[in-house]
């Protein structure tokens, strides 16, 4: 999955890069913009922020602001701010999905076309609902993680939180490529 994401972004983003690179070049250059460019540009765009929040839910490293977890103690109760951040999210999350599945259903329905291309709206309104579709499943499945540790419970839940060096994702993808390029280097 890890890969599936690392290559359709780039992609994405190599294509929005390419589309407004030939509108500048066309429009400032050559002073005949493409009619229609900017309707091509809006799909791989859509998609490439949709996807993203995608891999941010999956990857569990949304912004988030984590005022609580200086008042903790433990990491048991680190876990249950994350439970209960989670179900909050999940809600959220849900309730945004069902109306995203209205407009979908509306979208399939009502058959829009752009204006200049007559290319079907829906390639790119589709991408609204499948993404928090996908963000509402990675949250329930981060959810359930967190309950899974919680009632397994162990002496690790009983750990104190070490507040002056906090650990994060980004600490791990940090300590990695600072692996990496030691290997690099050494």
């Amino acid at each position: 999955m890890e890969r599936f994401f690392r290559y359709t972004l780039a992609l994405l983003i190599s294509t929005v890069a390419g589309f407004q690179f030939v509108q500048v070049i066309t429009r400032y250059v050559f002073e005949t913009p493409l009619m229609g460019l900017e309707e091509v540009a809006v799909i791989p765009t859509l998609w490439l922020y949709i996807l993203g929040a995608v891999n941010a839910s999956r990857e569990d490293t949304q912004i988030r602001a984590n005022v609580l977890e200086i008042f903790l103690g433990t990491e048991r109760a680190r876990h249950i701010l994350l439970v209960v951040s989670e179900s909050c999210s999940l809600l959220i999350s849900a309730w945004l999905t069902w109306w995203a599945w209205d407009y979908f259903r509306y979208a399939w329905r009502v058959g829009k076309e752009t204006p200049t291309l007559y290319l079907p709206t829906f390639i790119y309104e589709s991408s609204l609902f499948l993404g928090l579709l996908l963000m509402t499943l990675y949250v329930a499945w981060h959810l359930y993680g967190h309950l899974r540790t919680l009632i397994r419970g162990g002496a690790e839940l009983d750990t104190p939180l070490d507040h002056e060096h906090p650990h994060t994702n980004e600490t791990d993808e940090f300590q990695i490529l600072g692996q990496g390029e030691d290997k690099n280097h050494g």
